[in-house]
């Protein structure tokens, strides 16, 4: 277990690092979290370079020697900011975005309160180690399984795993062959989405009808072939299962990296 223990610093450093990096190369995901309605609109983006920079600070105390025991409890300390600011996310603001890692318009889910969880775990053990991640040696192996959890929890690298699988499956049936997990069919849900003021936003950049939907926890997702200045992209219409009023729904249109090009904010009542 000591080894194990000591390989920790090593992944948290790593995740720390790239949650830094997407903060700093594009804040403005700030204005889709949480934070303006906890912090105010005016200090939000401050406020997400300011964790970045923390977060930064962190991850390299964890990777560089010499080993102290205060860097995993900075992290952990980190761990329980993060887990506590997803879970007021989702109740007070169900409609923000993470704003973890790297831009995604998905709102905050329990895959994202887990994988907090899950650093907070390992930030605990890593405070439990006597030696630094470069002697953890096979503790190392370890680290493999753990960042592949990160990753089934991680939005953010859905389009790289999970969308290929959904693709896949859209080649076996079409969506109109079946009904998704929460027996709500699908022409439901597009009867909603036609209907939705969203939908008014960006009908004139669609291209396709339904590619794709899935169910996540509270939401139904369904996308659409897109184009957006001149590029190809996807428009992904987040469909509440709980509030069946157009307004509810939301939309974000994503390019081919998977980062949100256009978000309308106010949407018209009326057509």
């Amino acid at each position: 277990m000591g080894t194990v223990a000591a390989a920790q610093p090593l992944l948290i450093g790593l995740l720390l690092l790239w949650s830094a990096y997407g903060k700093f190369t594009d804040p403005k995901q700030a204005e889709r979290t949480a934070l303006p309605r906890l912090v105010g609109d005016s200090r939000a983006k401050p406020t997400y370079q300011t964790l970045a920079t923390l977060e930064l600070l962190i991850a390299l105390a964890l990777l560089l020697p010499p080993s102290w025991a205060i860097e995993a409890f900075a992290a952990a300390t980190l761990a329980v900011g993060f887990t506590a600011f997803l879970i007021y996310s989702k109740l007070v603001v169900p409609e923000a975005s993470c704003g973890c890692m790297k831009a995604s318009a998905k709102p905050v889910g329990y895959r994202a309160i887990a994988r907090a969880l899950l650093l907070l775990a390992t930030a605990g053990l890593a405070t439990t180690a006597g030696t630094g991640w470069w002697s953890a040696g096979a503790g190392l192996v370890v680290l493999v399984f753990e960042a592949a959890a990160f990753a089934m929890l991680s939005a953010e690298l859905d389009r790289y795993w999970l969308l290929p699988l959904r693709r896949f499956r859209i080649r076996l049936s079409h969506p109109y062959a079946g009904t998704a997990s929460d027996n709500t069919p699908l022409a439901a849900t597009q009867r909603r989405v036609l209907l939705s003021p969203a939908y008014r936003a960006v009908d004139g950049m669609l291209r396709s009808d339904i590619h794709d939907y899935w169910d996540d926890e509270d939401w139904r997702f369904v996308s659409y072939a897109a184009r957006y200045d001149g590029r190809r992209a996807t428009a992904v219409f987040a469909v509440p299962h709980r509030d069946s009023t157009p307004e509810s729904i939301r939309v974000a249109v994503v390019d081919e990296e998977g980062l949100t090009v256009y978000r309308p904010t106010v949407l018209a009542t009326t057509g």
